[in-house]
């Protein structure tokens, strides 16, 4: 069992640091596949736009950088600005979402990449916070499986 939680403590412990170490990595790929979701987004309903219009929608922002993301895709020479970038779904007309000179008025002009990057930073300190408290409960596990374990081989309890 002793051996267990310390496998399972090291694969979290090296988990941690590389995911520390390769941050601005994660950074970097997040960005690109934010760019390629946009580049790729579609009406259909698939996995990436829906991804798209989500964060969108949750952190009140458009595009990546910022709104005018949007005006170098295929989307928009067709559509506009997609509807999950809209202040308020009733003002925003698909007219409006074709002209980027209406559309600053009425969509959000921050960048998701930006807001997505923070959030996860402004948690990281509660995921830290868990994961030592966790930590620090497998470590007691480990010292306690470890003196059961001396407690029994120093016993040796009769057969019966």
């Amino acid at each position: 069992y002793a051996m267990l939680l310390s496998l399972i403590f090291l694969i979290v412990l090296v988990a941690a640091v590389v995911g520390f170490v390769f941050r601005h990595e994660i950074k970097t790929n997040f960005e690109s596949n934010l760019n390629l979701a946009l580049r790729d987004y579609n009406v259909t309903a698939d996995r990436h736009s829906e991804a798209v219009d989500t964060i969108q929608r949750t952190l009140h922002c458009c595009g990546v950088q910022n709104y005018s993301d949007w005006e170098k895709t295929e989307y928009f020479t067709q559509r506009g600005i997609p509807q999950s970038c809209c202040k308020s779904q009733d003002d925003c007309s698909e007219e409006d979402l074709k002209d980027p000179g209406k559309a600053k008025l009425k969509v959000f002009v921050d960048g998701c990449f930006f807001l997505v990057t923070s959030a996860m930073e402004s948690k990281m300190s509660v995921v830290a916070g868990i994961s030592f408290g966790i930590a620090c409960f497998q470590l007691i596990g480990i010292i306690l499986a470890c003196c059961l374990s001396q407690y029994i081989t120093n016993n040796q309890y009769e057969m019966v």
